[in-house]
């Protein structure tokens, strides 16, 4: 296995020469990328032709008399890799998929349909919360004004955020020692906020200023870039699976992966673990609201809006199915997105942006949270302290997407 997980690092690395997106990180050997890029470009059609003979060097775990869980994992989680590279490579070469097509090939999972009529009771009980005149979404956006942290204390905001997240993971889970990263602040992106692991326990974090940031991202981008999200589970597979077990595949991050859904899954689920209960609505009105300079009396009518409109994430899922299918044009799934999401015209078309980048990957946000969530939750049964031992416990492994399915457990 040693030999083939190098092989398929090189391969991502070499892929990486053609797609500027594909290596998410990598901390393996620096001579490994040295050597990679010295070869150039090479040939798509050679890199697939190569990519579809490692999948059948890959060894059934069975067939080696594995018992250890862990090394099972690794195998099923190395072949589903590979055919995740191959995928790719064949789009690369001008393949077409449909929306669902790619992404059971990239992440290993597919996200149901919902009609517009899906959407409508939500809004219907959005409506009375959001009073005066106007559209939906131009009262949402009139009421959330009151909710932006002003750009002078976004930083002191956000450091806050991050050492509550980051207390209460500690609580639960013990990190690597010397663990850290650094926070940026950016623009002219199509994401809101970015993990940069860069190895040695550590990560760069970028937080996208385009658009106003509102009170509550403060504790998702703290929970889902940082503590206990994408540096706690970059960091503990660098731990367990790299250092502890040489595993050398888990050195590289192929975005479009069956990985990136783990990721996302649990960066998402991460701050309900976080912040159980009414944690968040408490810890926000007593720490954050009074640190933004907003009026913390309504932070529970914040809360309340922010839940109903949480119930619309999987309605980008549908804006991108039909946009990248051809079905909706970018005015169209602009107007959806502003209809069915409650996104502002503008932050609607930075979201157009981002599926003409990262196409299917959406759906690693929603269907990955609700997917790790009941896998945490079939397990912990309702015990706080169990569901972050499931939850370390998932961090830490090479379990699939598909081995969140109920029939896999």
């Amino acid at each position: 296995m040693s030999d083939v997980a190098e092989l398929y690092v090189r391969m991502v690395l070499a892929v990486g020469q053609h797609d500027a997106d594909y290596v998410d990180a990598y901390y393996g050997p620096a001579e490994w990328k040295t050597e990679v890029a010295a070869l150039g470009k090479r040939p798509l059609a050679e890199l697939l032709a190569d990519t579809r003979r490692l999948v059948g060097l890959v060894p059934e775990p069975a067939l080696v008399g594995e018992r250890d869980p862990l090394v099972e994992l690794r195998h099923d989680y190395l072949r589903r890799q590979l055919k995740a590279v191959e995928a790719r490579l064949r789009m690369l070469r001008g393949e077409t998929f449909t929306f669902d097509e790619e992404s059971r090939a990239l992440y290993d999972a597919q996200a149901s349909e919902h009609p517009a009529s899906h959407y409508e009771q939500t809004l219907r009980e959005l409506d009375p919360l959001l009073p005066g005149d106007g559209t939906l979404i131009e009262r949402y956006d009139r009421f959330r004004r009151d909710f932006v942290v002003p750009a002078d204390r976004l930083s002191g905001v956000f450091a806050r955020a991050i050492e509550e997240c980051r207390r209460r993971t500690l609580e639960h889970v013990t990190l690597p020692e010397g663990e850290s990263f650094r926070v940026e602040y950016v623009t002219n992106k199509s994401w809101s906020g970015y993990n940069w692991y860069q190895g040695n326990f550590h990560s760069l974090i970028q937080v996208n200023t385009d658009l106003p940031i509102y009170v509550d991202r403060a504790v998702d981008l703290a929970c889902h870039e940082g503590y206990p999200g994408h540096h706690v589970y970059n960091a503990l597979l660098e731990q367990h699976l790299v250092r502890a077990r040489g595993w050398v595949e888990f050195s590289i991050y192929p975005l479009f992966s069956p990985q990136s859904l783990i990721a996302e899954g649990t960066a998402n689920y991460g701050i309900e673990v976080a912040f159980p209960g009414d944690g968040r609505t408490r810890f926000e009105r007593d720490v954050i609201f009074p640190l933004a300079g907003l009026d913390a009396s309504r932070a529970e009518q914040y809360q309340r809006v922010q839940a109903l409109v949480d119930r619309l994430v999987y309605a980008g899922n549908e804006a991108a199915r039909a946009y990248l299918n051809g079905r909706m044009s970018r005015a169209d799934a602009v107007g959806w997105l502003t209809r069915y999401a409650l996104m502002s015209p503008h932050r609607a078309e930075q979201r157009t942006r981002f599926f003409d980048q990262y196409r299917s990957y959406v759906i690693n946000y929603n269907l990955g949270k609700d997917l790790v969530k009941a896998y945490i939750e079939s397990r912990a049964g309702g015990s706080a302290a169990a569901r972050w031992t499931a939850f370390a416990e998932l961090l830490s492994s090479p379990r699939l997407p598909s081995g969140l399915q109920p029939s896999a457990r």
